[in-house]
């Protein structure tokens, strides 16, 4: 055999061998960063926060949150979808960015489905009709009863325009016939602070960023946004009991940027649902008053792409709009 050829099969060789072995590399073996599109405090953040430190007691690497909010979500989804393709800076967002940004805004500056790689979905959140304790409702049906006798003296908080909570409001006016007047916050935690404050009267907002004040007393619940009761407020009616066909449920997964390798993805995914599996992770996902929603990335694919229209039409129909 010629030297020479003996040198090719030896790069060959070895060429082969670092390539089965960056196939075959740990991941994580550094830090990874979950950008989350959503202000801290809210029920992004909250979920994010409690897979990172699972994450990292899993695999023994960081897993660091870093809240990038901004234009309704799109700011921060901006960033993760230009970021470096290798599994190291991921995204946890609500569904809201993703399926209903798209409609919203001329321009998001990402496309949902072209610029990402679904890795999981993780948890599902409920969402609640919620009241100044001095607020004279006590439920859906006294609250439209009272929108009727006093037509657009009624104000809703909600997390800014077109958020998902400002959107549920407009499909409650919409489907129950009445005209609740919108007041937009910068995020979650503003309009549930003036709600307890009584600058306004009503407010659509998630459990994880709302559970505290229902359960110390500062502000009730009219009714449950989610098709079916959650387990977190197992006596509160659904808005649906009311109002039939009312119904939606927020989900939350994590998405990667579109090139990321799929063996890390489905690394990543695997450890999403052994996070999900533990009881402390079901415990405190519980108590912030959302529920593990395990599932693979073609699954979260699904979601995103039989979401987009029916949210669209959702929004056509409210007449919501962003520019």
């Amino acid at each position: 055999m010629s030297i020479t050829r003996r040198a090719a099969i030896v790069l060959a060789a070895s060429t082969a061998f670092w390539g089965l072995a960056q196939a075959q590399e740990k991941y994580p073996n550094r830090p990874v960063t979950i950008i989350v599109p959503q202000a801290a405090g809210g029920a992004n953040d909250t979920i994010a926060r409690v897979l990172a430190a699972k994450l990292a007691e899993q695999t023994g690497q960081s897993f660091v949150v870093d809240n990038r909010p901004g234009a309704g979500g799109n700011l921060g989804t901006v960033v993760a979808a230009k970021a470096r393709p290798d599994g190291y800076t991921v995204m946890l967002t609500a569904d809201s960015s993703m399926v209903i940004n798209p409609s919203l805004y001329k321009n998001t500056g990402f496309d949902p489905q072209k610029d990402f790689e679904p890795v999981s979905t993780v948890a599902t959140a409920g969402y609640v009709l919620v009241a100044h304790p001095s607020f004279p409702a006590r439920n859906v049906t006294e609250l439209i009863a009272l929108a009727k006798q006093q037509p657009g003296k009624i104000n809703i908080g909600s997390a800014g325009n077109g958020t998902l909570n400002h959107l549920i409001g407009e499909m409650l006016g919409k489907q129950a016939g009445i005209d609740l007047v919108h007041v937009p916050y910068k995020g979650a935690a503003a309009a549930v602070t003036d709600l307890i404050a009584g600058q306004v009267q009503v407010s659509v907002q998630s459990l994880p960023s709302s559970i505290a004040h229902i359960r110390a007393g500062k502000i009730k619940v009219l009714g449950v946004v989610n098709p079916k009761r959650v387990p977190a407020l197992p006596d509160a009616p659904t808005i649906g009991e009311t109002i039939r066909g009312f119904g939606a449920t927020p989900w939350y997964g994590v998405f990667a940027p579109a090139g990321t390798p799929k063996s890390v993805v489905q690394q990543l995914n695997a450890e999403i649902n052994k996070a999900l599996d533990a009881k402390d992770v079901q415990e405190k996902l519980a108590g912030a008053g959302t529920e593990p929603y395990k599932g693979t990335p073609e699954q979260l694919a699904t979601v995103v792409r039989e979401d987009l229209p029916r949210w669209a039409r959702i929004v056509k129909e409210s007449g919501a709009t962003i520019d």
